[in-house]
């Protein structure tokens, strides 16, 4: 596909039929309704199919129906929404089956408003459902990182039997950007797990989908298995992008659309002289704490930029582990943060104020 304009929510979707979706999900919800708008047009011309379910929690539990028989599924929805689908999520993860949720993520809590928010990282990043479970998660900073992080996280997902997370906001999702759609070619995935049909003589033992365990030793070894899953998670997929870090004095931690606006506060910054620089976690779990505690052993400060209260700046101090002073600086409610306020909040920190 040639470099075009497409909208964040469509770019989505289009890079899921790419990457092989043909099982679509869902319900409309502001600002992410686009996506299953485009999808219901899209899925019919590539043999797929797309429902819209009378409830979010009826569309998470087809997306493990569709799983659950070895398909390329996705749901999308935003915040309340994905609340509404936590359950059936847990239950994703339990039975160890890929698919893709993307949220597109609204201020909150309640229903809150329609525009942008980074308020449900704790659900994204602490699995969100019930029991010992995580979400690879992914949160793009630009539509053409949405389109590849799309087309990632369907990969990631099959290759650790997992569900995935795509965490946008209301801005990614709306806005309009150049997109060029990948050259892509799907791994090569073993699904001989799925339940395709069995009959006697077939050949292979009957494909069993299940998150129920009665026998709390079964269970625990279940949850074992994931851990050592997650671990490994942690080890081969975390993702980061580093800006200005090579001589930084002072860092600024960001994801998503925020470290967009951190970005040209941290070149205000330096053409004042102060050696700031950007941090920004692709992967929000697992969470580049190494990266981030490597970094804050040589800072006099970071700086935690988030359009919530507060989310992400336990990672970060966790990661920074009182090496460094950690500030946080947040919007929220659908408010986005400046330039100018963080730029302000640097300089500040810079003159030890």
């Amino acid at each position: 596909m040639n470099r075009q304009m497409m909208k964040g929510n469509e770019a989505i979707a289009e890079a899921a039929v790419q990457a092989g979706c043909r099982y679509y999900f869902g319900y409309p919800i502001t600002p992410q309704s686009e996506i299953p708008e485009y999808m219901s047009k899209r899925l019919p011309e590539v043999g797929g199919t797309f429902i819209q379910a009378e409830s979010e929690i009826a569309a998470i539990n087809m997306v493990y129906g569709a799983a659950g028989a070895g398909a390329r599924a996705m749901t999308s929805s935003s915040s309340p929404g994905v609340s509404l689908k936590q359950e059936g999520i847990s239950y994703i993860a339990g039975a160890e089956l890929p698919c893709l949720i993307v949220n597109i993520v609204r201020g909150g809590p309640g229903l809150g408003s329609i525009q942008p928010a980074q308020s449900d990282y704790y659900q994204a990043t602490r699995g969100g459902g019930h029991g010992d479970y995580r979400l690879p998660v992914f949160a793009p900073a630009s539509v053409q990182e949405a389109v590849e992080l799309t087309m990632k996280a369907f990969d990631v997902a099959d290759r650790y039997r997992t569900p995935t997370m795509l965490l946008g906001d209301g801005a990614i999702g709306q806005m309009m950007e150049p997109v060029t759609m990948p050259e892509y070619k799907p791994a090569e995935t073993d699904k001989s797990w799925a339940a395709t049909g069995w009959r006697e003589g077939c050949g292979r033992e009957r494909a069993i989908i299940n998150s129920l365990y009665i026998e709390p030793d079964r269970l625990e070894a279940l949850v074992r298995k994931l851990e050592a899953k997650y671990k490994a998670i942690a080890e081969n997929e975390t993702m980061v992008d580093l800006q200005y870090m090579d001589d930084a004095e002072y860092a600024v931690v960001a994801y998503g659309t925020t470290a967009r606006i951190a970005l040209t506060a941290v070149r205000n910054a330096r053409k004042q002289g102060v050696k700031a620089g950007l941090i920004r976690p692709i992967t929000v779990w697992p969470f580049p704490e190494k990266v981030i505690c490597d970094a804050a052993s040589r800072l006099k400060g970071v700086l935690t930029v988030e359009m919530s209260l507060g989310q992400m700046v336990d990672d970060v101090r966790l990661a920074v582990n009182g090496q460094c002073p950690v500030r946080f600086f947040g919007r929220t409610g659908g408010m986005i943060p400046g330039v100018r306020e963080v730029y302000d909040q640097l300089m500040s920190m810079k003159e030890g104020l």
